[in-house]
């Protein structure tokens, strides 16, 4: 597969130098260059470029395991042992994050708070009966876009979300308010978040009292209290923040908006949903 990737890749770099890095001899491609491909060899020529196209249109964020499971529902049956072997040999990779913190939680308030009534029980049996919420930010040129989202536990999908160059409770009751609207839940419903200020406060209890949502909070210093949130956050932060430069919040907003609306909550397989997306998630068990 090697020969194949210099060859196909001979527009973009000199034979001489791939054939350096990749530790073959130009004599030994040319030959090949030079031989019929084998039926095999033509099958895996075909399997890559399978590959390469279900990675191109999931944002080149998918590993060997969700590209398989995407060729398998398109008929192709092939190993993720196989994927990622032929991934490898053609140089496809999944893209990589860039880590740093802001710290979006300010518990230092004297508003009331929850017990820990989710207990981290992450696996509601069905749709609107666990919702969880949090903040996080967005760097741009413009400053911080704050980002404040609400996601159906049972499906993971976000069913609110808003944005604002502040993070006051206004925030995050339109995000909630948002999820109200999409959903209107008729049954029991839980609620739950950090201790933060933005959903400690009057307003945001209010709000959700008006609804009839119980609410639970996580305990002091226990991010995996609200570890699903956390991980919604980390995935988006690898698959999109980190790869872009906003220029403003306005682009951000865009940005995020074909994520969250098109991408993640209809087209992107979910390892915890059995590779499913949340959209197809709910229409089969919810």
């Amino acid at each position: 597969m090697k020969f194949a990737f210099i060859d196909e890749h001979r527009g973009d770099f000199t034979v001489e130098l791939m054939c350096e890095v990749l530790s073959v001899t130009r004599s030994g491609f040319y030959a090949w260059r030079g031989r019929p491909q084998s039926p095999r060899a033509r099958r895996q020529a075909a399997l890559v470029q399978q590959i390469e196209a279900v990675h191109r249109e999931n944002r080149c964020i998918y590993g060997s395991p969700r590209i398989q499971k995407a060729l398998e529902r398109q008929g192709q049956k092939c190993s993720v042992n196989t994927v990622a072997k032929l991934m490898r040999s053609a140089g496809v990779r999944a893209r990589t994050a860039r880590r740093f913190v802001v710290r979006t939680t300010d518990s230092q308030h004297h508003h009331p708070v929850a017990p820990n009534v989710l207990d981290r029980q992450f696996y509601p049996e069905r749709a609107d009966s666990v919702w969880v919420g949090d903040i996080t930010y967005i760097p741009t040129a413009e400053g911080w876009l704050y980002l404040a989202v609400v996601l159906d536990l049972f499906s993971r999908r976000v069913i609110g979300w808003a944005t604002a160059d502040h993070m006051r409770s206004e925030l995050v009751s339109q995000a909630l308010e948002m999820a109200l609207k999409q959903r209107r839940p008729a049954g029991p419903l839980l609620h739950h978040s950090d201790r933060g200020v933005q959903y400690a406060s009057g307003d945001y209890q209010r709000l959700l009292a008006s609804h009839g949502l119980e609410v639970s909070m996580s305990r002091t210093g226990e991010c995996y209290d609200n570890a699903v949130m956390e991980s919604f956050f980390g995935t988006l932060k690898q698959e999109l923040v980190h790869q872009a430069r906003y220029t403003s919040r306005t682009a951000a907003h865009g940005s995020l908006f074909e994520y969250v609306e098109v991408f993640y909550n209809r087209q992107r397989l979910h390892s915890t949903l059995g590779y499913r997306s949340p959209v197809q998630y709910e229409e089969r068990f919810g």
